[in-house]
């Protein structure tokens, strides 16, 4: 009998809880949804991002990726990351500690404009091997994380609502419910992502935004802000042509 083999049958948890079946409906594939609720999901999406009265609304989310970013590199580079705050004019601030100078600073301040489109092209992945419920559950452990180091109220309150959004759907939805909300999601992480860098770069071109992330990072590694700004534009819409025909199926 292998070492890490129980003798005796395992009893079932006083709550039902089964931890097989839990992995099962995880690593489990769901299947792909009709064409129609692909395109209308990312029709849906990209009204979401087009108008300002909506994009003032829906651009928090953008934000929550933005500065889950910048906390994720600041951590995998060994940078001490002391918090991070998600302002009602959806503008963010993150801040972490370490040497202000460096690979690790510059990964960290060049994750931000990148981090939602580099999400959704995840997130599209995830959908084209047919993981929705993985990808569901992967974005609630993210935002559950990245709850634990806002550090004002605002921050908090749109990280639950979004979190919670997940769980509620992940739970007590159809599997019709779940794809349709899966989808809209990671399109809108692939379209949300293309319009901050050109309204950065309007606010750049008009004498705004002296201390953006192109400019830390263009006095961080003496490259003009502008090739830092082309580097976004890059990652944002490679990724939304990428992810869009991993949806698409194409």
């Amino acid at each position: 009998m292998s070492p890490y083999t129980s003798a005796h049958p395992t009893a079932a948890a006083p709550d039902g809880f089964d931890p097989g079946s839990l992995w099962e409906r995880l690593s489990g594939l769901q299947p792909a949804p009709d064409l129609w609720l692909v395109i209308a999901t990312g029709v849906a999406s990209l009204v979401a991002v087009g108008p300002w009265a909506l994009w003032r609304i829906s651009r928090n989310a953008i934000t929550i990726a933005h500065e889950g970013g910048h906390g994720l590199l600041a951590v995998v580079t060994g940078r001490r990351l002391d918090g991070i705050r998600l302002h009602s004019d959806t503008s963010g601030l993150t801040v972490s500690r370490g040497k202000p100078t460096g690979l690790g600073m510059v990964l960290t301040a060049a994750a931000g404009y990148t981090a939602p489109s580099l999400l959704g092209l995840g997130g599209a992945w995830l959908l084209a091997a047919h993981r929705i419920t993985l990808l569901l559950w992967v974005a609630t452990a993210l935002l559950l994380a990245l709850l634990v180091m806002v550090r004002n109220a605002y921050g908090m309150l749109t990280v639950v609502l979004t979190g919670g959004a997940f769980v509620l759907v992940s739970w007590l939805t159809t599997p019709q419910v779940q794809s349709a909300f899966a989808y809209a999601a990671v399109w809108f992480l692939l379209l949300g992502g293309v319009r901050p860098v050109f309204e950065l770069q309007r606010k750049r071109r008009h004498g705004g935004a002296p201390d953006s992330d192109a400019d830390q990072l263009a006095r961080l590694t003496h490259v003009p802000g502008a090739m830092w700004l082309f580097l976004f534009h890059t990652v944002s819409l490679c990724s939304l042509i990428g992810g869009g025909r991993w949806l698409l199926g194409l």
